[in-house]
């Protein structure tokens, strides 16, 4: 199953979420899942599967207990390949970063009483980028 496939499911996902906190007891994650998806014991067991077949998570014996934890390696490889597609969000980041520090600013500004700047024109925009 291809890894977006095993994230495309709510529910793995908030297991992954619940996982990503520490190692948990198949009867834990169940009793959690249950009450917030509303689904059977079976039905989380079997999700537990897909992510332990596709190397999301793990599983080790302790007594009676099924403890699960994450495995980051096929989160890596999700990582890896995303990064083709940062730089679409990375310049709106720091586009957000240069919005909030100029908002910063003004705040300081208010409060000790001087004038706000002056508002920029779209055009000097396109100035100051050359």
């Amino acid at each position: 199953m291809h890894a977006f496939d095993v994230l495309g499911d709510p529910v793995r996902r908030r297991i992954l979420e619940l996982l990503a906190q520490g190692e948990h007891s198949s009867g834990a994650l169940a009793e959690t899942i249950q009450a917030e998806f509303g689904i059977s014991q079976p039905a989380v067991s079997q999700h537990l599967k897909v992510l332990r077949d596709s190397g999301f998570a793990t599983v080790r014996v302790a007594g009676t207990r099924r403890l699960y934890q994450v495995d980051a390696a096929p989160l890596r490889d999700i990582d890896d390949w995303l990064e083709q597609f940062r730089g679409f969000w990375s310049q709106r980041l720091d586009a957000l970063a240069t919005e909030l520090a100029r908002g910063k600013r003004e705040r300081a500004r208010r409060a000790a009483g001087q004038p706000p700047d002056p508002p920029r024109h779209p055009a000097q925009h396109r100035e100051d980028k050359t």
